[in-house]
């Protein structure tokens, strides 16, 4: 049992959203706790759990600033490069190859193995 309200899926009273919902209206917690929380029951897994924040507590979202905007470009360029080629490669590299799929994909050559 939990000291925090608990709804079903879809029946939160009005006044309540989650952070996506928030970010919808343009809005960010900004701070608040947490007011509710709402579960969706799963046959085979444990319930999926959602954070629920107060709509009329919520702030503004900050605007992006250009250092913000060069930042965040500059690391969606690094997600985008290759390692190992160096290119980039116009999506993001998946983390589990570590490398772009054109890469991962090429068999190695024996003078790259022994050296």
């Amino acid at each position: 049992m939990s000291a925090l309200p608990c709804y079903r899926w879809r029946l939160a009273p009005e006044g309540l959203a989650t952070r996506r919902q928030l970010r919808a209206l343009g809005l960010r917690p900004g701070g608040q706790d947490v007011a509710a929380q709402i579960e969706r029951p799963r046959r085979r897994r444990g319930s999926l759990v959602a954070y629920l924040y107060r709509i009329d507590h919520a702030r503004p979202v900050r605007p992006m600033t250009p250092g913000r905007a060069a930042a965040l470009a500059k690391a969606m360029t690094a997600r985008r490069t290759c390692p190992n080629c160096r290119c980039d490669v116009g999506y993001c590299i998946p983390r589990s190859l570590g490398m772009c799929v054109p890469c991962h994909d090429t068999p190695l050559s024996r003078k790259d193995i022994t050296s």
